[in-house]
């Protein structure tokens, strides 16, 4: 496929703030080369739009209300050539990078990142290629060298984040003490930590699980 470098790159701006969405949309449209096509407050939008337009490149936000910038990924595996994605958001959890790279992102940026940072990355990833700052990139690498948690592992941990016993866990979920014990030593072994206080703290840290977020 030949490169067609002089036309611009059409993008869509999607982010449920809409100064995020006014200000990005202005500061883009005055460099040469970039077009913004529009905005979208929703993911339900986003794909709406992304079939009937066409852009070239996502800016998504991680994320909104109902469908989050994951779900948007999830959807646009559903559709013909679909444009490539930068995720720009606030957070930089661990567990947040790493779901957004695995479900297709492209690139990973932070909404206070530079002008001049955006529009590499814009260039970059257009042109076929990844880019994830280095201090994140960094941190995606340590997540992805921890094994993933099964979903019985995960479910044990949100008990264990409230509070709950090996006992409860146990009655609670219809299995053995000793499942349970096997389970939370799987856990802290997957996560690298000497103890279950441990293993709560840096699941929530890391955005394994939510906690009041």
């Amino acid at each position: 496929m030949s490169k067609q470098s002089n036309k611009p790159i059409r993008i869509l701006i999607v982010d449920d703030h809409p100064v995020v969405c006014s200000g990005l949309t202005s500061m883009l449209n005055a460099q040469s080369g970039l077009d913004i096509v529009g905005s979208a407050a929703s993911g339900e939008e986003a794909l709406a739009i992304v079939k009937r337009d066409k852009p070239d490149l996502l800016l998504l936000d991680l994320r909104m209300p109902g469908m989050d910038g994951i779900g948007v990924l999830q959807g646009l595996k559903r559709i013909d050539n679909p444009p490539r994605v930068i995720m720009l958001t606030s957070f930089e959890k661990d567990e947040d990078i790493y779901r957004a790279v695995r479900a297709g992102a492209q690139g990973y940026l932070l909404k206070d990142t530079t002008e001049s940072e955006m529009i590499t990355a814009i260039t970059v990833v257009h042109s076929g290629n990844r880019y994830i700052p280095r201090h994140i990139a960094a941190r995606l690498a340590d997540r992805m060298m921890r094994a993933d948690l099964t979903a019985r592992e995960l479910q044990i941990l949100e008990h264990l984040s409230n509070g709950s016993t090996n006992k409860e866990v146990a009655e609670e979920l219809h299995i053995s003490d000793n499942t349970v014990r096997h389970h939370v030593n799987s856990i802290m072994e997957k996560l690298q930590v000497s103890d279950r206080t441990e293993a709560v703290a840096t699941a929530i840290r890391s955005g394994v699980l939510s906690g009041t977020d």
